[in-house]
């Protein structure tokens, strides 16, 4: 796929480059994720698309009877999370169920942050080959096999919002209730980044270079929602201003990424604002878009 800022709304992809322009229109995207030089998108409730570095979006699957969340790829196919928490992997054009994430140690406990059942929140898959998955509200598993047994990782009643699992040596960030959670082992212990924020109540986390973007409030409701940036390796973090607003929404799950020196977020209110200089200053991008469900950077 060509570089750009991807914004999936409530009616089709917008692309910001070289050119900007919509794709997919009248469809509401969910999720966006690079795997290579491929881009993955789950549309609507449960349809699953692609495009190629063509740029040409093809239909791939669609789930039957089954409201998904979001998608990740990984070594043995496309991880797909739903409703209800439960995984499928969609290996070429076979679509099958991950029956072992339905025997996590604690499952029982899982239980909604709104609504009538959990959900798998978002997914993460390290260079190792391991496999983290955010239950909101159930911790994070993890699957060292391929997923073939899972174990708890974080705390059953931690409200993880969002995962990244960043290559190499990078470490796995989850945007939880308490804070920036930060595991340098795979998930084996974690530390809790609060330090700088006026709130704990982080919503969305992305990178760019080696500064992570985390957005934060006092709580569901939004209240002092702001955008703060620190060194991966760091402790404090600091409110971005520069060229922001007071923001008057939380940021959503999957509406903050970057790559290279990009960061880029959305807002449910459809406006974007991105920075070129990994958080430092920022620009609006556009206004008065749909509302936003999903940003990816591309370089």
């Amino acid at each position: 796929m060509p570089a750009g800022i991807y914004v999936g709304t409530d009616d089709g992809l917008h692309v910001f480059g070289s050119q900007t322009r919509l794709e997919l229109p009248g469809r509401r995207l969910r999720t966006l994720v690079a795997d290579g030089d491929k881009t993955w998108a789950l549309v609507g409730e449960s349809e699953i698309f692609n495009a190629g570095a063509a740029a040409i979006w093809r239909h791939v699957t669609r789930l039957r009877n089954v409201k998904t969340t979001c998608i990740h790829p990984s070594g043995d196919g496309l991880l797909i999370g739903t409703y209800g928490a439960h995984l499928y992997r969609l290996r070429g054009q076979r679509l099958e169920p991950v029956e072992s994430f339905d025997l996590v140690d604690g499952r029982a406990k899982w239980r909604a942050a709104s609504g009538d059942q959990p959900s798998v929140g978002s997914i993460g898959v390290d260079d190792d080959g391991n496999t983290f998955v955010n239950v909101r509200i159930g911790g994070i598993p993890r699957s060292t096999d391929d997923c073939a047994t899972w174990e708890p990782t974080l705390d059953i009643d931690e409200d993880v919002h969002q995962i990244v699992a960043l290559p190499g040596d990078g470490p796995l960030l989850a945007a939880t209730a308490r804070g920036l959670s930060t595991s340098w082992d795979h998930g084996g212990a974690w530390n809790h980044r609060a330090l700088g924020l006026d709130g704990t109540y982080c919503t969305a986390v992305g990178v760019c270079n080696d500064t992570v973007v985390v957005s934060a409030s006092e709580g569901t409701n939004g209240k002092g929602a702001a955008i703060y940036r620190g060194g991966l390796e760091g402790v404090r973090l600091e409110r971005c201003g520069k060229g922001l607003p007071d923001l008057e929404t939380n940021i959503e799950p999957h509406c903050l990424a970057g790559a290279g020196s990009t960061i880029a977020f959305g807002t449910t209110t459809g406006a974007v604002y991105a920075s070129a200089d990994a958080g430092r200053s920022w620009e609006l991008l556009a206004d008065g878009l749909p509302v936003v469900r999903c940003v990816l950077v591309r370089e």
